[in-house]
């Protein structure tokens, strides 16, 4: 079954819910909410990586992040780790995530893929081309699917020869990142073309190209709270599709329709 991840934003300027889980209490608090609601994992994140967010230096993401995923884990919640820091990935893994969720794919620090062949967990590589004050300028593509799995074909093969196991790998198509409206569909309509069999992480939540899909009368498409019905429409196509997990603000819609996919294809006759 599809996993659901929760995402946990301990920032303050995250695009959806920027502030609201500053404060590590309030993040607790969310995390086991967002188990409870659901989510397999609860994806802690310290660093914004919306369009023209800057960056955060490793040390304060970790002031950020590491009591959060060590108070969620002695309250017996599964967590993972977003981050393109090694030392970030280090720091949580030893503090009890399981899950590396790195949207560079490796390619923001150097020695994120042996730090990770080290930590011996899971590591989701996204497609990224650049850091989030300039990706959007990226968005530069003939053939999405085609170039999009090439490139993580590259990073596969350059995780694998530092050390990681291929088995460990989940791939992320970074729906969003250096992709602003009409780059995401392919991705998602095409998945087998670009993950060549390999386990796929979907973060489609509340993401700009939803709105644009849901823009008409009556609809404040520039809400991200509005997009919350098509971010559940994605998450039982990707259920469907065979994805191996979700990345979702709202884990308990996102738990529902999981379930609900698996019901219907358990239901299928032989």
């Amino acid at each position: 079954m599809t996993l659901v991840l929760g995402i946990l934003n301990v920032t303050p300027d995250s695009f959806s819910d920027g502030g609201r889980f500053a404060e590590i209490d309030a993040a607790i608090a969310q995390g086991v909410l967002l188990a409870r609601d659901g989510a397999d994992l609860v994806d802690v994140g310290g660093e914004s990586t919306r369009p023209g967010a800057a960056r955060v230096a490793p040390e304060e993401e970790q002031r950020r992040v590491v009591p959060v995923v060590r108070a969620l884990t002695e309250a017996g919640v599964a967590t993972s780790i977003d981050t393109m820091h090694a030392s970030t990935a280090r720091a949580a893994v030893e503090a009890g995530a399981t899950v590396v969720n790195d949207v560079s794919g490796g390619l923001a620090d150097p020695t994120m893929a042996a730090t990770v062949a080290e930590l011996g967990v899971d590591y989701v590589a996204m497609h990224w081309r650049a850091h989030a004050t300039e990706m959007d300028r990226r968005d530069t593509y003939g053939d999405v699917v085609a170039e999009v799995g090439a490139e993580l074909d590259a990073r596969v093969e350059a995780l694998v020869a530092a050390g990681v196991a291929e088995d460990r790998i989940v791939l992320d198509p970074g729906l969003g990142f250096s992709k602003v409206t009409d780059s995401n569909w392919p991705l998602l309509a095409n998945v087998d073309a670009w993950a060549r069999g390999r386990r796929v992480l979907i973060g489609a939540s509340r993401k700009r190209f939803l709105g644009a899909a849901i823009a008409r009368s009556g609809v404040d498409a520039a809400d991200p709270g509005a997009r919350e019905h098509a971010t559940t429409a994605v998450t039982a196509l990707a259920a469907a599709a065979g994805a191996w997990g979700v990345r979702v603000h709202d884990a308990h819609a996102a738990a529902d329709a999981v379930r609900v996919v698996s019901a219907w294809e358990n239901a299928r006759r032989p």
